[in-house]
């Protein structure tokens, strides 16, 4: 295997990493605790799960034969009108990550120094990639964030708990 090859096989494990983070909140919270906002400069987990989807289907289709902004996308109309059950959140969830994977592994190694186009300036694949691990790793950090305010005590913790370092290391070493 050579670099490029590895460096996507890396990339898209670290995407499916941020996944799991955002699936590991939505299976705590119920549709009502989707929708919550702390005030109205926040967006709820369902917006937020919108933007995303609308990001993804847009960056990810047709990479190199149409700029990653399409022009069918109305990126302000994302943070309106939020999927309103448990099932159609889960499902905008699931169709963005579906179409980002199945572009990312239809990818070489060869195309990752490729050129694309977001919002009209050229970037390599792997520069596109590097954007969207950041821009998806904010919103699933909000998730996170908003998710343990909304669960507080019974939320369950999605990496090592506070306090459990020592346990977490003393396991690795048996």
């Amino acid at each position: 295997m050579n670099i490029n090859e590895e460096y996507l096989k890396i990339a898209i494990r670290k995407f499916k990493d941020v996944k799991e983070l955002g699936d590991k909140t939505i299976q705590q919270l119920d549709t009502e605790a989707l929708h919550w906002t702390y005030n109205e400069a926040t967006n709820s987990i369902a917006m937020i799960v919108k933007h995303m989807r609308g990001n993804m289907i847009s960056r990810w289709t047709d990479i190199f034969t149409s700029d990653g902004e399409k022009s069918d996308r109305h990126r302000d109309s994302e943070f309106e009108d939020p999927p309103e059950t448990y099932a159609e959140i889960v499902e905008a969830w699931n169709t963005g990550w579906r179409v980002l994977f199945d572009t990312l592994e239809s990818l070489s190694g060869d195309d990752l120094l490729k050129t694309v186009e977001i919002r009209g300036a050229e970037h390599t694949v792997i520069e596109a990639i590097e954007r969207q691990i950041s821009h998806y790793s904010y919103h699933v950090g909000q998730m996170v964030f908003t998710g343990k305010q909304i669960k507080g005590h019974d939320w369950r913790t999605l990496s090592i708990p506070k306090g459990r370092s020592e346990q977490y290391l003393k396991r690795g070493r048996e």
